[in-house]
């Protein structure tokens, strides 16, 4: 089965250590080391979905990973670490000369068709994972205000929210934010030709509005091609140092969206959408 790099990474670490109880300090420091992770217990958790799902494993019942509360995670399943054959060291010594030799030779044929094997899965399994990858797209945010003058922050905006998404997707999904059917006017926006023609399975839509001397910023989280809202993000702010406002919009979309595309195209239930 296809497991993610990081929770790849996680069960590898946990084999390393199997029986012992790993904390999630140093699943942290192996997974993500000193890189800037914004929201790393819900991150470290998702792995420990991840790799669960892969092994058919039950947290309540686990027979591999158990959960050690405020501490770490453990593994549990018996590991064994396959080694050299000793039966050959019962041979006598020109026998076994012989077939070291003829055994030297298999490993070398062995080990050249593994490595070309090796190298044609992996290429088949990336280009399968690339395949696989949600693509999001990201409409040019709607100016709803009476100000003309918003239509270049909707704009600038919008760009700041490509580049967090784009940034926090890594190797999750691919983001899609300058085809031109995503910078029609709302009222010509067509979500399922967004679907259809992009391939995309989330699309994200925003509304900048005017309350006063306050700015409301709206951003939608919606799956295709069902339109199902994921979730909404809702800002209000006034505009006095535009910059600002639109690199702390962004990197809260990118915070409160990444998570749930990861999760919601992996199969995992999402939390309910609050009532206001």
């Amino acid at each position: 089965m296809h497991l993610q790099p990081q929770p790849a990474q996680l069960l590898a670490c946990l084999l390393a250590n199997e029986g012992e109880v790993v904390s999630r300090e140093d699943l942290r420091k192996t997974i993500w080391g000193t890189e800037t992770f914004v929201d790393f217990e819900r991150g470290l958790n998702f792995c420990v979905a991840q790799l669960r799902s892969a092994l058919d494993d039950d947290s309540n019942s686990p027979r591999f990973v158990r959960t050690i509360p405020k501490r770490g995670y453990q593994f549990i399943a018996p590991v064994q670490r396959v080694g050299e054959d000793s039966a050959a060291l019962s041979e006598p010594p020109l026998v076994r000369a012989g077939n070291a030799r003829r055994r030297l030779l298999w490993a070398c044929g062995a080990v050249i068709l593994v490595g070309v094997a090796t190298l044609g899965g992996y290429w088949a399994r990336s280009l399968a994972v690339a395949n696989r990858q949600p693509i999001v797209a990201v409409a040019r945010f709607d100016n709803e205000t009476a100000d003309a003058a918003m239509t270049r922050f909707a704009d600038d905006l919008t760009d700041n929210v490509v580049g967090e998404l784009t940034r926090m997707g890594r190797s999750h999904y691919l983001v899609v934010g300058n085809a031109s059917l995503l910078r029609v006017p709302r009222d010509q926006r067509d979500l399922n030709a967004i679907a259809a023609s992009l391939r995309a399975s989330y699309v994200v839509l925003g509304q900048v509005q005017s309350d006063g001397a306050q700015t409301r910023i709206l951003v939608h989280l919606i799956r295709l091609p069902d339109q199902t809202h994921l979730w909404v993000a809702r800002l209000e702010s006034a505009i006095s140092d535009p910059l600002n406002v639109e690199s702390d919009a962004a990197q809260r979309v990118g915070h409160d969206f990444s998570w749930r595309i990861i999760a919601d195209s992996s199969g995992q239930r999402l939390p309910a959408l609050p009532s206001r």
